[in-house]
């Protein structure tokens, strides 16, 4: 077994190294704290802006006189956009500067949701929505490459950061909802606006730039894998990324509607409102949870424990109902957002710096890709055989991530031994 009572400087590892490779000098701490707040701060204005539309377009079916299923389809090209355009900010960000890209991400969606506040037409609504599905794809392959360089791979650093884009998702339906009732449907989207421009603003002030290390990033991962475990680990992410973005999209669109139908007749609509806030705030607790884990656990292996685990909340919540069904939801969300904090990390430790923005583009390109279609396959397998169907489609695509985190892990292994054993030799 490995001994898990190491000191301060051996605890972390399997992850500290990531990013210590030779670079330009390095940036005083104080800097690096500011980089992480404002990463932070990111990360939960990302998924907050996207999911101002769902909150209010029941009021727009007047100011538009259109109906809810029109105006609803409006927000599709934001949520294709947000997954499309994850590559070319990857890309960018690698050859330009990732802290300039992340300056883009606050502008252009401040931006963005100007446009959507002022916008005349449903056509130009929908092309503002556009727009800020493209900035707002910026946040994580650039956002994560750079928080990952900038914390050295610090576990709890980025569990937090995880929490952040968790608390985002679960108070923007409220936040957005009470401004449009108290002022006006706009101000759901322009105060927003506003917190981003100022936030872009402060960004620049305080954050140094960092075009002159392009070039400079190393090009040796942590862990370096054989040609053949690296191919095998390319194609099992391609596999986990679509089933695990198939299963996190699902789940999370699905899971207020279940709650109303499963946890008790007659439940007003606030009370299930609630529980689920309650549940995805489960997905923000284990998050947190893997950031100490992953400091005395082999990664690897810590993500073939959590993909188990979130198949069996899964699983469990087919069967169960009423307060079971909280509980096995409240295991299956923690699984979720629990397996996307770990194999942010995965990727980072078998991943170079220099092109690590480009694989989280990939990734995430296929993670949020699924968005579109896990709405669609809601709707079809709901209308054949309501929830009954639909958690077992979920718990499908969740067996098939699990067993190509298990293929992953089984490929590298053979180099984590390695790499340790080269470990207790020095």
């Amino acid at each position: 077994m490995n001994d898990v009572s190491m000191s301060p400087e051996s605890v972390s590892e399997p992850v500290a190294a990531v990013a210590a490779a030779p670079q330009a000098a390095p940036q005083p701490d104080s800097a690096k704290r500011r980089a992480i707040v404002f990463l932070n701060l990111a990360h939960a204005i990302d998924h907050f802006v996207l999911l101002i539309f769902p909150a209010v377009v029941i009021g727009l079916e007047v100011v538009y006189r259109r109906p809810y299923a029109e105006m609803i389809a409006l927000s599709t090209a934001a949520f294709v956009a947000f997954g499309a355009f994850s590559i070319p900010a990857g890309w960018l960000a690698d050859r330009w500067s990732r802290r300039n890209m992340m300056a883009v991400f606050y502008f252009g969606c401040a931006i963005s949701l100007v446009a959507a506040g002022f916008a005349p037409t449903p056509f130009w609504l929908a092309a503002a929505m556009c727009g800020l599905g493209m900035f707002a794809a910026i946040y994580h392959p650039v956002g994560m490459a750079m928080l990952i360089d900038v914390s050295k791979a610090r576990p709890r650093t980025l569990a937090f950061n995880g929490v952040c884009g968790n608390l985002g998702v679960t108070f923007a339906a409220g936040i957005s909802t009470t401004l449009a009732a108290w002022i006006d449907w706009r101000a759901a989207f322009l105060v927003p606006a506003a917190i981003c421009a100022a936030t872009g603003i402060a960004y620049l002030a305080l954050v140094p730039d960092d075009c002159h290390r392009i070039g400079k990033r190393s090009t040796t991962a942590n862990v370096v894998l054989s040609p053949r475990a690296a191919a095998t680990m390319f194609a099992c992410y391609v596999a986990i990324s679509l089933a695990g973005g198939l299963t996190f999209n699902t789940a999370l669109i699905a899971l207020p509607k279940l709650v109303d139908e499963r946890a008790g007749d007659g439940l007003p609509l606030v009370v299930v409102g609630w529980l689920a806030t309650g549940i995805f705030l489960c997905g923000a607790l284990a998050q947190l949870a893997m950031g100490r884990l992953i400091e005395r656990l082999p990664p690897h292996l810590l993500f073939a424990a959590v993909a188990t685990v979130q198949l069996a909340g899964v699983v469990w919540a087919g069967y169960a109902s009423g307060a079971a069904l909280i509980m096995a939801l409240a295991v299956a969300i923690g699984g979720i957002y629990a397996q996307v904090t770990v194999g942010d990390i995965v990727i980072a430790r078998y991943t170079a710096d220099a092109w690590r923005g480009r694989v989280y583009a990939v990734r995430y390109f296929l993670t949020f890709i699924t968005s579109g279609i896990a709405v669609q396959l809601i709707a079809q397998l709901y209308g054949r055989g309501g929830f009954d169907l639909v958690l077992a489609a979920i718990a499908l695509t969740g067996f098939v991530m699990m067993a190509g985190v298990y293929v992953m892990a089984a490929a590298v292994n053979g180099a984590e031994v390695a790499h340790r054993a080269a470990g207790v030799a020095e």
